[in-house]
């Protein structure tokens, strides 16, 4: 039996796929089941039981013996919330308790961090534990996950296997419903079909020319790859960025995002909007050595690849993984 959190949520029910797919269909899926905009995710998938997030730990304390493997994917992901309290509850003390529950019950555990822990990419983007505590990430958000993962390392008493993955900028299938937070290859879609341009936002950093600021993006199907790897590997347990180790501009993804739909280019800039422009990262590149290291050789999806696939197999057509 495998479990999942944040199941109904976009990364997670893409690993659900991919678990189904390699036949494994034994698999307890966890989340807030009342956002009934996520449901979609999990249609049609082969699971062994749904199971509310604030009755998980009773449901493990009663199960943990079929339990073979957990992904702890589920966190409240909204950059723009600004309530510590939140993120306290549902990133911070909620993982703890699952750590805690995988030392007890002896289960290996693959969780979901962030990149953005890194903050503004001053000191680069390694994930050498020795940075951890140097990090200052700019809203909360990445805070909750910065404090877990500095937490996590300390700990005296860990699962056997483990993992935090810093997942960097994702995109494709199963993100409708991820409104503002979806990714801006799944807002140039929707641009672009809608008025037949895009709108980027403008640089508000001299070293960057509009539409030059970069983020490493990565393709979702890469990334339940990395755990379907982590899943088999079981150790060399640690943080571990997750991206492609490529960054590239916000240009690169709207003009590949109009290729895919056979649209000329037609691009304008705005204002990064007030509320996060003093926390706007212009630059992101994942540092992949320590996974390569660990054994992981597969190929990361280019940017070009990545946008093809999802804009005329998912989007277009407006079907899921």
């Amino acid at each position: 039996m495998i479990v999942v959190t944040g199941a109904a949520g976009f990364i997670a029910s893409c690993l659900v796929t991919r678990l189904n797919a390699a036949n494994f269909n034994d698999i307890v899926v966890v989340d807030n089941f009342a956002v009934e905009r996520k449901l979609a995710n999990l249609k049609g998938k082969r699971l062994r039981a749904y199971v509310d997030r604030n009755e998980f730990f009773d449901w493990l304390a009663e199960h943990h013996e079929e339990v073979e493997f957990i992904f702890h994917l589920g966190a409240r992901t909204d950059t723009t919330e600004q309530s510590r309290d939140v993120f306290d509850l549902l990133n911070l003390n909620y993982s703890k308790q699952m750590w805690q529950a995988c030392c007890q019950y002896q289960l290996p555990l693959v969780y979901a961090s962030s990149a953005a822990t890194y903050g503004s990419g001053t000191l680069g983007y390694s994930d050498d534990d020795i940075l951890l505590p140097l990090l200052r990430p700019l809203n909360p958000y990445g805070e909750s996950k910065n404090d877990f993962d500095n937490w996590a390392v300390n700990q005296v008493e860990k699962p056997f296997f483990w993992a935090g993955l810093k997942f960097f900028n994702v995109y494709g299938p199963n993100e409708y419903h991820k409104g503002r937070m979806a990714s801006v290859i799944f807002h140039a879609f929707e641009q672009i079909r809608n008025t037949g341009s895009m709108t980027l936002f403008r640089s508000h950093n001299p070293d960057y020319a509009d539409g030059e600021q970069k983020r490493d993006f990565v393709y979702v199907k890469d990334v339940v790859e990395v755990c379907y790897f982590l899943m088999h590997h079981r150790q060399h347990s640690g943080i571990y960025n997750l991206g492609t180790g490529e960054a590239r501009t916000f240009l690169d993804l709207t003009l590949n995002t109009f290729d895919a739909l056979g649209r000329t280019a037609d691009i304008h800039f705005k204002d990064t909007p007030e509320d996060i422009r003093d926390t706007y990262q212009y630059f992101t590149q994942a540092d992949m050595q320590k996974l390569r290291h660990i054994g992981y050789d597969q190929p990361f999806t280019r940017l070009e690849d990545g946008i093809q696939d999802y804009v005329q197999n998912y989007l277009v057509p407006g079907a899921y993984i």
